[in-house]
């Protein structure tokens, strides 16, 4: 789909481009846990298995003796994608950056988007390093191959969610990268990306490797929104197609459960970062910041056992209202009062969000297990719907996009024009990922 407004972004690309290399000078005096050494010659199968876990690390949160353990789907990824659209608003004080997001102020001199873009060129840099020393170690051929397209899966993801925030930029595909890289056409990022992720295709199927590493069903569900995102609605359309006629994913029955700790890795979850416990996704060092973002502060006060809920975002109003009342979304997704412990009703100023809340299974709140869906199966599905329309499909189109309205409880909806199709999917995909770094995108 079309992306909401972000030529803003994009014209501060060149900017952030002198930065990158003076953030790279320094990473590459680090030598943090879960990563191999780059002066270190990779000898051993462990040393590859290192390698690509320490890619892995920085998609969730990394060595905590460096400070900031943040990764790239910690938090400010996502706040950052829902701030600049029109799914949430910023209520954290002293975060300027996040103020400057909400109405398009910002400058180079943003920190949330400055830390984005180190973010993902470091984990770019040790996806470069993973893919060209892995093969000359001497091991298992069928781990070596695996490992090698785990990280070109990696490197496919980090450059998708890059240039859809700032078209053209750096393509870095080797550790030794020019001192002062020029970007390169948007059309050329997409290039390699497809390539990557066409690699990745011989990666495992999902349930014959550890949960939370790259799949083949990953790979593909990535690729057909890459090739959605460039038109290619043919192509688009076969990807999204292997996964669904894979018989490995679906959809739970009801939308909460897409959320709930004990389905982390479930029939939903096409890939996912994990935090905290370890018990979902392959998971590094701290708890995601899910419910202490999310939440509202009154939760803290006025419930024995709830801790740490901040409330520094808060859903666009227009957004919860445009949910209607029949939609079951609307209360899986976002929360205007609660019970406190003394049985009286706190109504609150902001609506807040709390699909990410299993109550259940983690009902101190602050501390969330839950883990980050990156591509859920009901995202394939609307894809497929998506492609099926851009081919003029709209009966099979109106078939994928009314199974996810069945699922929240609403009645069928149709159309039999692409202007009204997309209309529609963009407000199912509105209510469908509050929260989970899509609607800029969308």
């Amino acid at each position: 789909m079309t992306p909401i407004n972000n030529d803003p972004v994009k014209t501060l690309s060149s900017i952030l481009l002198v930065l990158l290399f003076i953030s790279c000078s320094d990473f590459l005096e680090e030598d943090p846990k879960n990563q191999v050494s780059t002066g270190n010659y990779y000898t051993t199968e462990q040393d590859a298995i290192s390698a690509v876990n320490s890619v892995y690390a920085y998609l969730g949160s990394y060595d905590a003796s460096r400070g900031n353990t943040a990764g790239i789907y910690h938090s400010t990824f996502w706040v950052t994608q829902g701030l600049a659209s029109d799914e949430m608003d910023n209520n954290q004080l002293g975060a300027p950056q996040f103020d400057q997001l909400g109405t398009f102020t910002h400058n180079a001199d943003n920190t949330a988007l400055l830390e984005i873009w180190q973010i993902h060129y470091k984990a770019i840099y040790l996806s470069n390093i993973a893919i060209e020393r892995i093969p000359l170690i001497d091991m298992d051929g069928t781990l070596r191959s695996r490992l090698v397209n785990e990280a070109r899966f990696l490197r496919g993801l980090l450059y998708f969610n890059l240039v859809r925030m700032f078209g053209d930029i750096p393509l870095i595909i080797s550790e030794d990268a020019p001192l002062n890289p020029e970007a390169s056409p948007e059309a050329e990022v997409y290039n390699q990306i497809i390539e990557d992720l066409g690699q990745a295709e011989a990666l495992p199927r999902d349930g014959d490797i550890q949960e939370g590493r790259a799949t083949r069903g990953a790979a593909k569900a990535l690729l057909s929104k890459v090739y959605l995102r460039r038109g290619e609605y043919q192509l688009a359309s076969g990807k999204a197609r292997e996964v669904m006629d894979s018989g490995l994913y679906g959809l739970w029955d009801r939308f909460k459960d897409a959320f709930r700790i004990e389905n982390r890795g479930g029939k939903e979850a096409v890939f996912s970062v994990g935090f905290g416990d370890g018990g979902g996704a392959i998971s590094f060092w701290e708890v995601g910041q899910f419910n202490v973002r999310l939440l509202p502060p009154e939760l803290s006060r006025e419930v024995d056992g709830v801790t740490n809920t901040q409330g520094w975002q808060v859903a666009n109003p227009q957004m919860y209202e445009g949910l209607g009342t029949s939609d079951e979304r609307r209360e899986d997704t976002f929360m205007t009062s609660f019970t406190a412990s003394d049985s009286s009703t706190v109504n609150l100023d902001h609506v807040y969000i709390d699909k990410y809340w299993d109550r259940e299974a983690n009902p101190t709140a602050g501390d969330s297990f839950n883990d980050f869906p990156v591509i859920r199966y009901a995202d394939v599905l609307l894809t497929y719907a998506e492609a099926q329309a851009g081919l003029g499909n709209f009966g099979e189109a109106n078939e994928y996009l009314n199974r996810i309205r069945k699922r929240a409880g609403l009645d069928e909806a149709r159309a039999d024009t692409i202007e009204g199709f997309i209309d529609l999917l963009a407000e199912e995909r509105g209510r469908e990922f509050v929260a989970e770094g899509q609607r800029w995108f969308d």
